[in-house]
């Protein structure tokens, strides 16, 4: 046994250094994880200049980025809360929906599929952002898209008076053209 007692600091300790003025400042987004993970996609299709002009900074500054690469990390905090704003302005019925369902399913998205087509259906309408899947192989379904999830825990169920469901749903824009071209 050790013959020194263990001492615990129970207070909790605030660096009060204010930040240099080149630095702006910003407010936190002020959301959980369900919604951020819910609007992660539209966040991304955004703001990927400012996370890539944040990215860049952190490799080019190794081991001190954190403190050489606020003004960057501030932007992309800044764009990420104006998205998550015009979601809750425009689509705010359909995002709750969603991220209630992430929050209740263990932010599994595969069990929120529905929620999630009405939701990027609102996006695209109202803001033009889609969701796309960085990467995603271009001749298959993309994931999100797809009627059938493999680990879901319930099948997707088409609405009442609604045509059968296909292999896959059309996505927003793709939706959006065949509406323009019938009219």
């Amino acid at each position: 046994m050790a013959a020194r007692k263990p001492n615990f600091n129970k207070q909790v300790l605030y660096d009060t250094t204010p930040l240099p003025d080149s630095i702006p400042a910003v407010k936190e987004v002020g959301a959980t994880s369900a919604p951020l993970l819910s609007a992660s996609f539209f966040i991304g299709s955004r703001c990927r200049a400012y996370n890539d002009d944040f990215m860049q900074c952190k490799t080019q500054n190794p081991g001190k980025g954190e403190f050489e690469c606020l003004k960057e990390g501030r932007r992309v905090t800044r764009c990420a809360a104006s998205v998550i704003d015009d979601i809750n302005k425009h689509c705010l019925e359909e995002f709750r929906k969603h991220w209630q369902c992430l929050d209740n399913n263990n932010h599994q998205l595969w069990q929120c599929r529905k929620d999630e087509w009405k939701l990027n259906s609102c996006v695209f309408t109202n803001l033009k952002l889609e969701k796309t899947i960085p990467d995603a192989a271009k001749n298959a379904i993309p994931v999100h898209l797809r009627t059938t999830q493999i680990y879901a825990h319930y099948p997707i169920l088409r609405e009442r008076g609604q045509p059968p469901l296909g292999k896959a749903i059309p996505s927003p824009s793709e939706q959006a053209q065949s509406d323009a071209q019938a009219s």
